[in-house]
């Protein structure tokens, strides 16, 4: 009997290995497309709720209708990219841009995602594209990071030495960590890329990508 509990057990560990992963991925692309959709649904507006809510207007919107308004999203922010390669699109986005960053307290928070978001779409050669080993949270530990910008002017000169600005993420979320202003010369760069960094933290550490020694100790 205990034989036949003990093949339980270990037979339902395995499965929940083999399926866990599966349920994962679902319930996250679930939750992504819940997310999106509360937002895009709002695109059909101008549909009566009768005909894309259930329960005649009352209840919420059915998803294949949610859909819709998801592929109407994508199709504007491919037009407004579209709009982008012509002087009156070009002037269009800006008279918008402009108009937001008038209305008070509106523009606050438009100015600091838009500003947030440049920076990250700038290109810039060190904008959270370079992984790092830094001493943290003190000299002998060492924990995983992002270079996110080379460009502390004021510091700079305040602290008389090059500083570089490392994003520590915490682990399983990566989506919180620490901000640190790291000496250069104490940063250490790695070779892996931000994906397997992330996914690194994300494992807790138990997914490592591959390695071949290069023979280089890179610095920032």
């Amino acid at each position: 009997m205990n034989n036949f509990f003990g093949r339980g057990r270990a037979n339902f560990f395995t499965g929940l290995v083999v399926v866990l992963p599966a349920v994962i991925s679902l319930a996250l692309v679930k939750w992504l497309f819940g997310t999106v959709s509360s937002i895009t649904d709002t695109l059909l507006i101008f549909l009566p709720q009768t005909l894309t809510h259930e329960r005649g207007g009352e209840g919420p919107m059915y998803w294949y209708w949610s859909l819709v308004a998801l592929m109407l999203a994508i199709l504007l922010i491919g037009l407004a990219g579209l709009l982008t390669r012509y002087y009156f699109g070009k002037q269009l986005i800006r008279w918008v841009d402009t108009a937001l960053l008038r209305v008070p307290l509106l523009n606050k928070i438009y100015g600091a995602i838009k500003q947030v978001n440049e920076a990250f779409s700038s290109g810039s050669k060190s904008s959270f594209k370079t992984v790092v080993l830094i001493e943290f949270p003190r000299p002998g530990m060492y924990s995983i990071g992002f270079i996110t910008s080379e460009q502390h002017e004021e510091v700079q000169v305040k602290t008389k030495e090059k500083v570089v600005c490392v994003f520590v993420p915490t682990t399983p979320n990566p989506t919180s960590g620490f901000l640190m202003l790291v000496p250069e010369d104490q940063v250490t760069k790695l070779e892996m890329s931000v994906a397997d960094g992330i996914k690194y933290i994300i494992s807790l550490g138990s997914i490592a990508p591959e390695y071949t020694s290069s023979g280089k100790n890179l610095k920032a």
